[in-house]
């Protein structure tokens, strides 16, 4: 009988159940589950799980079998079943899935495990474990490997091409990610990250902070029992030596976590850049270049306990503990000339930095599920403590072509920086179920911030005192008090599923520049509606729609007039009276499972107003300064594409594509100050499972040029490899990487523009913050299963 006169005789919703994780009793959305006849394995009916794990089939009477099936998870089976006039309904239950188990192939050993990435139509998980480019790396060079995500040469992290995203650590804000913004994840060690969850149109419920969506970094916490964990030594070039540990130990109702991380390492950096300047009808050259190296000492420490009051009533408490030493040294040269290059002179400048960071955070969380499948309380509270301490000693001297030095314009400066921040959060959830597929949540959290630049940047004599340069010895202060609520009713009808949800955030911010007596008052109230609509379509099709309304505040130090006077030529300050910029962001995704792999696609629209953009401007006397400013807005347009497949048991292919276009609007700040952009970035992983269980790995990455406002970004590209074997019976792992193979990581950039004294400039730029890099990394697990190894598929 035909699949459509099937459908017809069908009963409604005949069979039902719900899908989980057979070990973390997670739910599995997007799980395949198709019925078959059990007389001969006739095709009759098929969906996918919904965000809770659960199903429901349509079929008529007659005897049946399903068949659940979900990418690394063994496909389950259920024992046949009938329905008769007497029993139209079958309830499965929850069936949980276990992860796949090994098996040997043509004398191929193949591992099947969680797949590197699971997709869902709002959200993407990447297992960083099984990625082996991110063996014995950081948190930013997992991020750089990870869809959808890319990295600039200083770790700006940017999501679909908008460097606006939200940052978070276990679902909540963290001092990793406070002053430096994402760019302190380079102190976080790679080894001590089980998963990140990429979230692109995130709903009420989570706050509204991030235009272009949410990172979530989840770190590794065990709760099995008796004790068991995992350790990894590093060794690579240039040198980056550390250690890593992740171990629990759980006895009837305590569960003890603690994860370690210790790292050393030297970065060195090399950059150069070519500038004009036409003032007056003349011409002014200068060609810099410049050679930093980094040496890091990192320490990172989080340790718990999991008490359960019984397995659904669990109370947590954690504490985390970095620490980073660093010193930066930092060598300039410039060479001036004019307009028919002839050397005028040059000048060195060296940058000696000491920088001393040290967070802790502490929290303290419950989560109560109870009888009612759905029904959750949980509640979160944190306190984050952050300092940073940096002393800056800057010498420069200026030659004249023949090498003599003038003494007149040699300098001895000094920059003396502390930074803290103190923030207190609090967050409470609660989750109520009704009917057979409906829930309603709500949720409260408040937000008490404040942070404190005290800074002192000057010209030093030879006894030690500081002349102060203009405008830069000040006490700034940051106050920042955000209290937010959120609804969200969810629910679905047949093969359609919704939620909406309405966020209210009242924000209450005030810098202050103490010695200069500057105070910035600014409360608002805003509203951020929420709306996601799935429809699951016939033969493994999901199609999703959904909308959000976000903000993005300045963050810290876009608001701090602080500058950096490490390039004497090129100064980076903050603006106090930056406002924040709001987006309406709408997304429709779809997803498509295949027998031998997954493909997630989306377009995505973000309408912003107040558009926050950093502008670059030259004086008369060729110094620039870079300033973040308030534009008219933007419209960003995009389309993206993420999949997996395995053509074959010891092949894996990973691949992301994006498209996009961003129309910026900066007619508000100058006239012509606009851009209208394409641009895109692809990334391909495939990954080999060899004889002698070796696995071999190798990923390219390629970003294309892009306008900006003031000139163009042009195109990235870098070939990282890997290969990695398991040692002592599958318990160790070793693996060797090389990340930017071919040292051609280099972001370029041009910029054009004019200044309001008459000044033209054309500059363009080199700059590769990390050159390539070899690791070799040994790790140990005990009491723990091998997660190295790609997903693959059953060839019976």
């Amino acid at each position: 009988m035909p699949l459509l006169g099937l459908a017809q005789a069908a009963k409604k919703d005949a069979v039902k159940g719900k899908v989980q994780d057979a070990v973390t009793g997670e739910p599995l959305p997007y799980a395949t589950v198709r019925l078959f006849k059990s007389t001969d394995n006739a095709l009759v009916s098929g969906n996918i799980t919904n965000e809770a794990g659960q199903f429901t089939l349509d079929a008529p009477l007659g005897e049946y079998y399903a068949l659940i099936e979900f990418m690394g998870y063994k496909a389950f089976k259920s024992p046949a079943f009938a329905l008769t006039n007497d029993k139209t309904e079958h309830q499965l239950g929850t069936l949980k899935l276990e992860a796949s188990a090994g098996k040997t192939l043509n004398e191929v050993v193949v591992q099947a495990e969680k797949s590197t990435m699971e997709l869902s139509l709002d959200k993407k998980i990447f297992n960083v474990g099984q990625d082996l480019a991110n063996a014995g790396g950081s948190a930013t060079e997992i991020l750089s490997n990870i869809p959808s995500v890319s990295v600039d040469a200083e770790g700006n992290v940017k999501l679909r091409g908008s460097e606006n995203v939200r940052i978070l650590i276990d679902g909540k804000p963290s001092g990793l990610v406070s002053f430096k913004g994402g760019s302190g994840l380079q102190q976080l060690q790679g080894s001590l990250i089980e998963k990140v969850e990429i979230i692109t149109n995130p709903s009420a419920r989570y706050e509204a902070e991030g235009m272009s969506g949410i990172i979530n970094i989840v770190l590794k916490k065990e709760r099995k029992s008796g004790f068991n964990g995992s350790f990894e030594v590093i060794a690579g070039e240039p040198t980056n030596y550390g250690g890593s540990a992740n171990v629990n130990y759980r006895h009837k109702r305590v569960n003890f976590f603690l994860n370690y991380g210790l790292a050393y390492r030297l970065t060195p950096a090399r950059g150069s850049m070519y500038q004009e300047l036409k003032s007056d009808d003349e011409t002014f050259i200068t060609r810099q270049k410049f050679n930093t190296n980094l040496r890091g000492f990192n320490n990172n420490i989080r340790g718990g306990l999991d008490f359960f009051f019984t397995e659904t009533s669990i109370l947590t408490a954690s504490y985390l503990f970095r620490r980073s030493d660093v010193n930066r040294i930092r060598n300039i040269r410039y060479d001036d000339y004019l307009g028919n290059e002839t050397l005028q002179s040059f000048t060195k400048r060296k940058q000696d930095e000491d920088e001393d960071e040290v967070n802790a955070e502490y929290a303290l969380s419950y989560k109560k599920t109870f009888a009612k499948e759905g029904q959750e309380l949980t509640a979160d509270f944190r306190f984050l403590d952050y300092w940073e301490n940096s002393d800056q000693i800057y010498t420069q001297d200026t030659y004249a072509p023949d090498g003599n030095r003038d003494l007149s314009k040699s300098l001895f400066q000094r920059s003396l920086n502390d930074e803290f921040e103190k923030q207190y959060l609090t967050q409470i959830d609660y989750v109520q179920p009704f009917g057979e597929g409906g829930k309603l949540e709500a949720g409260i959290r408040s937000s008490f911030r404040d942070m404190v630049n005290d800074y002192l940047v000057g010209n030093q004599d030879g006894n030690g005192e500081i002349t102060p340069l203009p405008g830069l010895d000040n006490y700034f202060i940051y106050d920042e008090n955000i209290n937010a609520a959120y609804g969200i009713l969810g629910n679905k009808t047949k093969k359609i599923s919704y939620q909406v949800g309405l966020r209210a955030e009242r924000t209450d911010v005030k810098t202050t520049l103490q010695e200069t007596n500057e105070v910035n008052p600014r409360q608002y109230t805003n509203l951020f509606p929420s709306a996601h609509f799935t429809y699951n379509l016939p033969k493994d099709h999901a199609l999703q729609v959904s909308y959000s309304r976000r903000v993005r505040r300045p963050v810290y130090n876009e608001l701090s007039p602080y500058s950096t006077f490490s390039d004497s030529r090129n100064v980076n300050t903050g603006n106090p009276n930056l406002d924040p910029e709001f987006t309406n962001a709408f997304d429709a995704g779809h997803i498509k499972y295949f027998d031998k792999g997954t493909l997630s696609s989306s377009l995505f629209y973000r309408h912003s107003i107040g558009r926050i953009a950093t502008i670059r401007r030259v004086n008369a006397a060729g110094i620039a300064s870079f300033r973040p400013e308030n534009l008219e807005g933007e419209d960003a347009f995009g389309a993206e594409f993420t999949g997996s497949f395995s053509p074959a048991a010891w092949w894996k292919l990973d691949q992301s594509l994006n498209f996009f276009r961003s129309v910026i609007d900066g007619s508000n700040f100058e006239e012509n100050f606009s851009t209208n952009t394409y641009s895109w970035f692809a990334r391909h992983t495939s990954r080999f499972i060899l004889p002698q269980n070796i696995d071999f790995q190798v990923r390219a990455n390629y970003e294309a040029p892009q306008k900006t406002p003031q000139g163009s970004m042009r195109a990235l590209y870098y070939l990282d490899l890997g290969v990695s074997k398991d040692l002592w019976n599958k318990k160790g792992t070793i693996t060797l990487n090389a990340l930017d193979l071919f040292n051609s990581r280099i972001n370029r950039s041009v910029y054009r523009g004019q200044s309001g004294e008459g000044v033209t400039f054309y500059t363009r730029s080199e700059n590769q913050g990390r050159r390539r890099q070899v690791n070799l990394t040994l790790s140990y697990r005990l009491n723990q299963s091998p997660t190295a190894k790609p997903k693959t598929l059953s060839t019976e």
